[in-house]
């Protein structure tokens, strides 16, 4: 009875899953809580010798960051901690060289 009650929880339970970006690909679940990320305007991220600027944290993050992330639609796309507008970021979607 215990297993069958097991066996059913885990059958009728889904995967955590990311939610997906306005132009319809997924974020990753490694940057996502289904809250975490949301496309932002071009003006709101700065580029500096140093690396790419958070304009609304003030964070600068170095193009070689594991956070840096090539954006598959072109458009910059913000993560940060619990989807606060000045929450620390977990990644950053930026636009490939040449988009």
């Amino acid at each position: 009875m215990r297993i069958s009650i097991i066996l059913g929880f885990c059958l009728l339970s889904s995967p955590v899953s990311a939610h997906d970006a306005l132009s319809g690909w997924t974020y990753p679940p490694s940057c996502c809580a289904n809250f975490d990320c949301r496309e932002v305007p071009a003006a709101d991220i700065s580029e500096r010798p140093e690396g790419f600027i958070v304009k609304a944290t003030g964070e600068t993050i170095p193009y070689k960051d594991a956070r840096i992330r090539d954006s598959p639609d072109g458009e910059y796309h913000w993560c940060s901690v619990n989807g606060s507008k000045s929450g620390r970021t977990v990644c950053l979607f930026v636009p490939p060289r040449g988009f």
